[in-house]
């Protein structure tokens, strides 16, 4: 029986692809030991006992972005972590490990190293983090989901998207999504998404023009996020959520979206063939920009940045897209020409293939 360590957490962007690639070892070696590692502190801690796997934990360990205290003893906390992961191999039995970035994910990469066990590591966006950037040296095993991805000896697998993404047939199940949200089926849906906690400048651009939107003969499916204020325009058409639990069925019933750029955003959106504008989160190192890269380089979705967003861009951008169907139909078909809807099982053919190359 194979003994199978997951390593990584922190964010939704690391434990979704975690927990989507568990799913598919799981699939094809039933009999498997599949452990999670991870910090008691990420969102980990949450989600992966909710999908029944076992969570080990170590410490978090960021790595220091300048000199200072923690910096200073960040060594010494490190190679503490390493050797309590080193620990976890050896009692556990694991085979192998996988490894997807964030805190946990590094004293993995050295424990694997150590350990003498084969490292296959994944990478979600298309800049890589600290982490994955530094465990690829340590590894011949690197999958990334966007093609130009700066890592050394990586091969391209896609986004390993969870299940109820990857086999969801949108048509089949549009009049189950309808009825979920209260939608009608007379109108094309737009939905609107700026993550779980929002996105400012596309709740208030979106909520200024609601009526533009809806007046266009479309209807607004609107996750606003738990933690933004925003006003409810109160239209018929308009329908907003604090946050959607179902985003499979939010994409059953999209005809369009406009989102940030997350990469499991990107990825699902091209799998789907679900034409888009994507408005990147403006604060940090660009990497959303970077995730709609080549998907809008193919023609299946439209970039616009945050400080462009505003009412005068959707009533004279978005709105006519929104109104041309042949170019909706052409961006859907370019978006699915561009997508991988089974990224997890190809992650998963490369680390039944590292487990064959290290027993030969």
């Amino acid at each position: 029986m194979t003994v199978f360590l997951l390593a990584g957490g922190g964010t939704a962007g690391h434990v979704n692809p975690l927990l989507a690639t568990a799913d598919a070892i799981r699939a094809r070696e039933p009999n498997a030991t599949v452990l999670v590692l991870g910090t008691a502190e990420g969102l980990e801690s949450r989600l992966v006992p909710a999908r029944g796997y076992e969570l080990l934990t170590i410490e978090r360990v960021p790595f220091p972005r300048r000199l200072n205290l923690s910096a200073l003893s960040f060594p010494a906390r490190f190679f503490r972590a390493v050797r309590h992961a080193v620990t976890l191999i050896g009692s556990r039995g694991v085979d192998i490990v996988v490894g997807f970035g964030g805190y946990a994910a590094a004293p993995a990469y050295v424990a694997a190293r150590q350990s003498g066990i084969p490292l296959v590591i994944h990478e979600a966006n298309a800049l890589p983090g600290i982490a994955n950037k530094w465990g690829s040296r340590l590894t011949s095993h690197v999958a990334v989901t966007f093609p130009n991805t700066p890592l050394p000896h990586s091969n391209l697998t896609g986004m390993p998207l969870r299940a109820e993404i990857a086999n969801l047939d949108r048509g089949a199940t549009r009049a189950v999504a309808l009825r979920h949200f209260g939608l009608v089926a007379t109108r094309p849906v737009l939905v609107v998404t700026g993550g779980s906690t929002g996105a400012a400048r596309i709740n208030s651009t979106v909520t200024e023009t609601a009526r533009d939107i809806t007046a266009a003969g479309w209807q607004i499916l609107h996750t606003v996020g738990e933690t933004r204020e925003f006003i409810d325009p109160q239209i018929a058409g308009y329908h907003a959520l604090p946050y959607c639990d179902r985003m499979d069925l939010a994409w059953a019933a999209a005809d369009f979206v406009v989102a940030r750029a997350g990469a499991a955003t990107v990825s699902e959106l091209a799998g789907l063939g679900i034409p888009s504008v994507f408005v990147p989160y403006p604060v940090g190192n660009g990497e959303q920009e970077l995730n709609a890269r080549d998907l809008v380089a193919a023609g299946g979705a439209v970039l616009c940045r945050d400080a462009e967003f505003t009412g005068a861009w959707v009533r004279n951008s978005l709105i006519p897209m929104l109104a041309n169907d042949e170019q909706r139909e052409t961006m859907a078909h370019r978006a699915s020409e561009s997508g991988i809807r089974d990224g997890a099982q190809r992650l998963t053919d490369m680390v039944f293939a590292a487990l064959s190359e290290s027993r030969a």
